[in-house]
């Protein structure tokens, strides 16, 4: 089995103001049901054909400086959606994303 390199596993890590959220979850302090949140979540967009383990490795083989330590990976496939350009019918293209879990203490970020 071929091992594959890390930036053909990770594509680009993924930003909307709902993975905002979630990543500050660990920091939250104001409500006491978000205390038990401590592990960070990050969410990026990955290879089609990536399975969890290889998400995993790749993102402890980018981040090593950092010492980041996976917990869990979650992944989710994003369909194409029927879309209009110029009168043309198309589709966007399919995503793959894999929201990824650190331990606890793990940030990629310094929040501001």
């Amino acid at each position: 089995m071929t091992r594959k390199s890390p930036y053909s596993v990770i594509k680009s890590r993924y930003m909307t103001e709902k993975v905002n959220v979630l990543q500050n979850l660990h920091a939250a302090e104001g409500n006491k049901s978000l205390s038990r949140c401590n592990k960070p979540k990050y969410v990026f967009l990955v290879a089609k054909d990536a399975n969890k383990t290889e998400i995993r490795l790749a993102i402890e083989e980018i981040y090593r400086e950092k010492g980041v330590k996976v917990t869990s990976v979650n992944t989710i496939n994003i369909k194409p959606k029927p879309r209009r350009v110029r009168g043309r019918k198309g589709k966007t293209a399919m995503k793959r994303k894999a929201v990824v879990t650190f331990s606890a203490g793990d940030v990629l970020d310094e929040q501001v």
